[in-house]
């Protein structure tokens, strides 16, 4: 390492010792070890990373952004607030293009140890794949990376979000991130419209999965139309109208999937709920997933809608479930029937109760004015089957959440703005449906304040 400065080998030390975060080492030392190679830094922009350029042609963007969060939240039956201070997110994202212009990457980590959604997830590689364009209106992704399957606020990066977290309708059915092969297309439709169709085939399983594969592969996809053209700037992938569209934008799409052998909740963890037949073999419910949105803009408005529905064929010669302990039993008592232990429907029940089962709708819009303050609003409505994980006390048996934020950004990029929001969580309506009497129910209403920092570079 003689060629590294004093602070450079201090720091590839104390990423050495850190071995929490080893499969973040390859693109770090990437970064330290640019200057041993043949490229120089084309430009820096605040918010937009970092440029660089080689003699061939090869050229490398280097992006990331840090976010602090702190949140307060109280329930009405109780005297005093519960409170958590963290960083959100801290995402570092390498995109590179070789002198043939076809081929493309993408590497991007996260060492928050706090997963999209907000869930506690340790392992930090987010997307890893690469990108070869067949032709100018057909690409061909492979590896790891956001599926075209799940609503439109997953095509939307963290750091543009027009409230502070997304909406729970994300939370309740996105498997997010999977494994597979990802086909694009770009094609004029007549009088400046387009039709961007996309193809899915991915194992199914979420993100990030090096043991075994559990179940079959995933099929899907998404049809997207644009009557009015593109977006400007990439504005279809960005919630608020920072570009402040002069002519109205509109995108409107659908998508379907079908998981075949899931052994999660909704797709993002291969294994975590594992059903076996009489011949102590893997067997898993298929899940369908399938749902509408769109997104408009015009000179500062924007309006985002989402539709998502999802069901489940559970396979009837299931005799076996794996405990979360790993012990295997035969005992099926749903918590949502009253049924006999050994009866099908309890079994069928009780692998659904296990499942996101039903349907939600998301709608929110806002206004960005010209000094940067962006004031936003939002409603979440969330429908349980009556045999569903939804029905969980714990997070989602109020269906009800409306939300009212306020942001100011620093510039059209994103390189500094500051959230706050407020969420008042109705309980008025209880729980959707619950017959599980071990569990309490929650009939309470919530008030969340959140205020969240994104520092870009």
């Amino acid at each position: 390492m003689g060629h590294y400065s004093h602070q450079e080998r201090e720091l590839m030390a104390l990423i050495l010792i850190n071995m929490k975060y080893f499969k973040v080492l390859p693109f770090l030392f990437f970064v330290i070890n640019l200057n041993a190679q043949e490229v120089e830094m084309q430009s820096y922009t605040f918010g937009e990373g970092l440029k660089f350029v080689g003699e061939s042609g090869y050229n490398l963007k280097l992006t990331g952004y840090a976010q602090p969060m702190s949140e307060l939240k109280r329930i009405s039956s109780e005297e005093s607030n519960s409170s958590r201070y963290r960083m959100r997110r801290v995402r570092l994202r390498m995109d590179g293009q070789s002198s043939n212009e076809r081929f493309k990457y993408r590497f991007q980590v996260d060492l928050s140890g706090v997963s999209e959604i907000g869930e506690s997830d340790a392992d930090p590689l987010l997307d890893a794949y690469v990108d070869y364009a067949l032709t100018n209106r057909i690409s061909v992704k492979f590896g790891q990376r956001s599926t075209y399957t799940d609503n439109r606020e997953l095509f939307m990066n963290s750091n543009s979000l027009q409230l502070v977290e997304r909406s729970r309708l994300t939370s309740a059915f996105s498997s997010i991130r999977e494994f597979g092969l990802f086909i694009s297309g770009r094609f004029r439709a007549g009088r400046g419209s387009y039709v961007r169709p996309h193809f899915v085939l991915t194992n199914g399983d979420g993100k990030n999965v090096y043991s075994r594969d559990r179940g079959g592969l995933k099929i899907g996809g998404r049809v997207d139309y644009l009557p009015f053209g593109l977006f400007t700037n990439m504005g279809q992938f960005r919630q608020i109208d920072v570009m402040r569209e002069q002519v109205p934008k509109l995108v409107v799409g659908m998508h379907y999937s079908l998981n075949q052998g899931m052994s999660s909740r909704r797709g993002r963890k291969s294994g975590s709920i594992i059903y076996l037949n009489a011949n102590d073999e893997d067997l898993l419910p298929d899940y369908t997933k399938y749902g509408v949105d769109f997104l408009f803009k015009y000179k500062g408005f924007s309006a985002l809608g989402e539709f998502i529905k999802s069901s489940a064929v559970v396979p009837t010669d299931i005799t076996q479930r794996v405990r979360t302990n790993g012990i295997v039993t035969s005992d099926f008592l749903a918590p949502y029937t009253d049924g006999n232990n050994g009866d099908l429907n309890d079994m069928i029940n009780y692998v659904k109760g296990r499942m996101m089962l039903g349907s939600a709708y998301n709608i929110q819009m806002g206004y960005l004015f010209k000094n940067g303050f962006s004031v936003d609003s939002r409603y979440t409505h969330l429908i349980a089957d009556e045999n569903s994980f939804l029905n969980n006390e714990t997070f989602y048996n109020r269906p009800n959440y409306y939300t009212f934020g306020v942001s100011k950004l620093l510039g059209r990029n994103y390189g500094f703005k500051v959230q706050a929001s407020v969420t008042h969580v109705d309980g008025s309506m209880g729980i959707n449906h619950d017959l599980d009497t071990d569990t309490p129910a929650i009939f309470e209403d919530e008030i969340i304040f959140r205020l969240i920092t994104t520092i870009s570079f």
